[in-house]
């Protein structure tokens, strides 16, 4: 039956139902026969009626991914980089971005940048869709202290002060939230 349903089904993208385009006439059920008493179509008949179709299916496939391919071009903006450009590196499971060099250009959308040792696991390529430029900032240089190292090589880290606190309410509880500095 969801065979049945899907190729009796009306594409938008097609303009008729894919039974239809493939055989060229409507699938006939014993409930509801269209035609009665029709005769068989020569096999010349048979091969314009196909190509007929085909040439149709082909318009209107391509009418609709020009339509899709417009939707798509609405949001695409053209983004190009060099080598030695820096970038940012949208990095999903480190939910933050990271700033990168580009090491190399593998293809028209695809970009080698540096990674450091923490990020040895993932794949190094990147679509172009994953950075975005870094313009240059000298409030961007991040300056930290260098921790008192104990005869062990570790050290402590103390909290500073509370920045902010709130609490997430549940269903059946709630969970407190400190952010601290």
């Amino acid at each position: 039956m969801v065979e049945f349903a899907y190729s009796n089904s009306y594409h938008s993208s097609i303009g008729m139902a894919p039974y239809e385009a493939l055989y060229g006439r409507r699938y006939r059920t014993p409930v509801c026969w269209e035609e009665v008493g029709e005769r068989e179509p020569s096999k010349v008949e048979l091969i314009d009626q196909t190509k007929e179709i085909v040439s149709i299916v082909r318009k209107r496939l391509q009418a609709a991914q020009s339509r899709q391919k417009s939707y798509v071009d609405n949001r695409r903006r053209p983004l190009e980089f060099n080598v030695r450009d820096h970038v940012f590196l949208k990095v999903s499971p480190l939910k933050g971005s990271l700033r990168f060099e580009i090491l190399q250009k593998v293809g028209p959308v695809a970009y080698h940048p540096t990674l450091p040792p923490s990020l040895q696991g993932i794949h190094d390529v990147f679509h172009v869709s994953n950075l975005r430029r870094y313009i240059p900032d000298p409030n961007h240089v991040i300056w930290h202290d260098q921790p008192q190292l104990m005869k062990n090589l570790t050290y402590v880290k103390e909290p500073m002060k509370i920045l902010g606190r709130r609490e997430k309410t549940l269903r059946n509880r709630t969970i407190p939230f400190v952010k601290v500095l």
